[in-house]
């Protein structure tokens, strides 16, 4: 843990040295460290201490809390629907979160929040979209794992065509920018006032994550094994799907839709250290947040100005990786 917490903490310097205009790793932390601890700096070095401190390293440390938080409820998910397959954003969270961000954004809603207004709609809307799967997959003996995720793939679909049809009837350029920033994901709007709210989110989602790891290794055998080991799979099940539901709402609000994070982090984990999901939920997160550093400092400098949607840089490095992982003959679901 210590390796990985150094890796994480150098690539978070020198991504946040990094960009159109470089600071040299020195001078980087002589301003982080005026800025924590009241310092003084001279007149010449303003702009570059402000580019620092107020627009790259809130940027980045959303980046590690985001990255964090994918993995672990990436991971959870895949145990509670008992599904190789799942990701943050099967129960249609994602879908919902567009819904509510555009619809904000086209029509004016929560404008007494300001600049928070298209977050808190991307936030609602996303759950929104959970309980209304939910509570659509609830049967007589309760909600299955098959049944959550046939109906928050069917609901995605839908919440996708409101959203085209919106788009469609209102094509601004706005309009055409606010989904593909909720579609494709961007670290673009991070500020020190969405910061705090994110974090205590996802840190406190991923504390009560591990601490029911045994519950997630006995849920991902089945619910009769859950049952035959004291564990009551279907309200286990229910709670934490509302941690997972409030933390993927938190991150898609501030962040929109980063793919192939939730879903390939937690396979990668479980291959270098195995399924214990007290040690997978303790590593996975390490690593999705290097990897979240990684990818949006790639974002931001290979075609600078210009910045990349996360989203295709995720899928670049995604889509070969799960593709190694179908073909790896020895890899199997929980286990190596």
């Amino acid at each position: 843990m210590t390796g990985l917490f150094t890796v994480l903490l150098v690539s978070a310097l020198i991504a946040i040295g990094l960009g159109s205009a470089v600071v040299p790793p020195g001078d980087t932390v002589r301003y982080l460290w005026s800025a924590l601890t009241g310092g003084t700096i001279s007149a010449d070095e303003v702009t570059r201490y402000q580019i620092i401190w107020q627009i790259r390293t809130p940027r980045v440390l959303l980046a590690v809390v985001v990255g964090a938080g994918l993995a672990a409820v990436g991971a959870a998910i895949q145990a509670l629907v008992r599904n190789s397959l799942a990701d943050p954003y099967i129960l249609g969270v994602s879908s919902g979160a567009s819904v509510g961000a555009v619809a904000v954004s086209l029509f004016g809603a929560l404008s007494v929040l300001g600049i928070y207004a298209v977050s808190a709609g991307a936030f609602i809307g996303a759950i929104g979209a959970t309980i209304l799967v939910y509570a659509i997959a609830y049967g007589n003996v309760g909600v299955s794992p098959l049944r959550l995720v046939l109906t928050g793939v069917a609901l995605s679909f839908g919440f996708q065509a409101v959203m085209s049809v919106m788009i469609y009837f209102t094509p601004t350029s706005e309009a055409t920018g606010t989904v593909l920033f909720w579609t494709m994901g961007s670290f673009g709007a991070a500020t020190w006032g969405s910061l705090p709210i994110t974090t205590v989110f996802v840190l406190a989602g991923i504390v009560v994550l591990r601490r029911s790891g045994r519950s997630l290794d006995v849920m991902s055998l089945g619910d009769e094994t859950a049952a035959s080991l004291g564990i009551d799979a279907t309200r286990s099940r229910k709670t934490l799907f509302v941690v997972t539901a409030v933390m993927t709402g938190t991150m898609v609000a501030v962040s929109g839709t980063i793919g192939f994070v939730g879903l390939v982090i937690p396979h990668i984990t479980r291959m270098l250290i195995g399924a214990t999901h007290a040690r997978l939920l303790l590593v996975a997160p390490f690593i999705g947040a290097i990897l979240m550093v990684c990818v949006d400092l790639l974002a931001r400098t290979l075609v600078a100005p210009r910045e990349l949607p996360l989203g295709v840089l995720t899928a670049i490095i995604g889509v070969p990786v799960f593709i190694y992982l179908m073909r790896r003959k020895s890899y199997v679901f929980g286990g190596k």
